[in-house]
């Protein structure tokens, strides 16, 4: 997914632990659909393709975070915000997107999309299962929401009492969500219908799919106008990770009883929002076991978690089908053990070789606007 965690001096944690997981998540479930075909993880296979929520809900919080935090502070511009996303996240993914289009052995023979979709980040709309880089579609989704967030965050700026305003629009978009997931089940589920076309109006939608985008911006709205009460609620930094916990359990478990059903397609990616933002809020409060431990390689998989997200899926894909006939079968746990290293030394392989280099030359040519006293405003503003 797209890399939004701190630079290395300011780095979180509880966040890292937090994307570690979500590309482990991930690859889970890539393992079991595109590898081994079997849950070779357990529920967690079956489970894993929440780990995107994750990575959305992280996204949320971390980029309205710093939209937000840099309004308060006279310190936010648009174009450079643009700039700076931009050369963060098209590096790798064009990148990427090159092997697919003009390297058969990572392409697959599988079909392709329209390029300009793959060029313009709209190849999540009307997607076919089995496209090639179809796993593309959740960069699509963050993509259109780095363009667009700051940009309805200005406009809400502008009215009086932006506050209240932006919380309606957030509780208006996580209700929009419910009826547009109602409506696209119910066209999935016309005749000849079936998981095909759940996907397409459902799971790669981008209206249908921002529920947890919208809860890590609640999340930072929550911290950057509401400090009295954030300052409460992180001080219950346990008691929100066990909070958390148990929603994300719970989601789990009705997507696992059902993964297609119309309620647990309509309410289920709102409860599993709210289970992932709990988290974030607990890896955000500094009395938390969260945010306090530090799990060994955790910081390093979130580095390159982008990396490894764009190419783990095919990498595996190609080397289990190699590596089998010397005995290393993907379902084994030397074979597994292979495979995985293998998807984090290309992921860091790709991180060192492109992103890196991208990242100092917008250090050196876009660097942050510097951060100066947020200024007060009116009760309700936004600045």
């Amino acid at each position: 997914m797209m890399p939004t965690v701190p630079t290395p001096h300011q780095r979180l944690h509880g966040l890292d632990t937090l994307r570690a997981l979500a590309i482990l998540l991930v690859f889970a479930n890539h393992y079991m659909n595109f590898v081994t075909d079997r849950a070779t993880f357990g529920f967690v296979s079956e489970i894993g393709w929440t780990g995107v929520d994750l990575f959305f809900a992280l996204s949320g919080y971390l980029i309205g975070n710093q939209i937000l935090a840099g309004l308060r502070a006279d310190a936010f511009s648009l174009p450079r915000f643009y700039a700076r996303r931009l050369l963060r996240t098209l590096p790798n993914y064009y990148v990427v997107l090159a092997l697919y289009a003009f390297w058969p052995l990572f392409a697959g023979g599988t079909h392709h999309a329209p390029w300009w979709k793959y060029l313009t980040f709209t190849l999540n709309f009307d997607l076919m299962p089995g496209t090639r880089f179809s796993h593309a579609w959740s960069l699509c989704v963050e993509e259109q929401f780095y363009m667009v967030l700051p940009a309805v965050v200005l406009a809400i700026a502008c009215w009086q009492g932006a506050v209240r305003l932006g919380w309606c629009v957030i509780a208006a978009c996580f209700g929009a969500g419910m009826l547009l997931r109602a409506h696209g089940w119910d066209v999935a589920h016309q005749p000849h219908g079936g998981t095909s076309a759940f996907y397409r109006e459902i799971y790669y939608a981008t209206l249908c799919r921002f529920d947890e985008l919208v809860a890590g911006v609640a999340l930072a709205l929550l911290k950057n106008h509401h400090a009295a009460l954030w300052a409460r609620l992180t001080a219950w930094g346990n008691q929100t990770l066990v909070l958390g916990l148990l929603v994300v359990a719970c989601a789990w478990r009705i997507f696992l009883l059902d993964h297609f059903g119309r309620t647990e397609t309509i309410y289920g990616y709102p409860l599993l929002a709210l289970g992932f933002a709990l988290l974030v809020l607990a890896a955000l409060s500094p009395g938390s076991l969260l945010n306090r431990l530090r799990v060994p390689g955790a910081g390093a998989i979130a580095l390159w978690s982008y990396a490894i997200y764009l190419t783990h899926k095919q990498l595996c894909i190609i080397l289990a089908t190699r590596l089998a006939p010397f005995g290393l079968d993907a379902d084994n746990p030397a074979g597994i053990a292979v495979l995985l290293g293998a998807s984090i030394l290309a992921g860091w392989l790709l991180y060192a070789l492109v992103e890196t280099p991208f990242m100092r030359l917008r250090e050196r040519f876009v660097p942050p606007v510097p951060m100066k006293k947020p200024a007060t405003g009116a009760a309700g503003s936004l600045v």
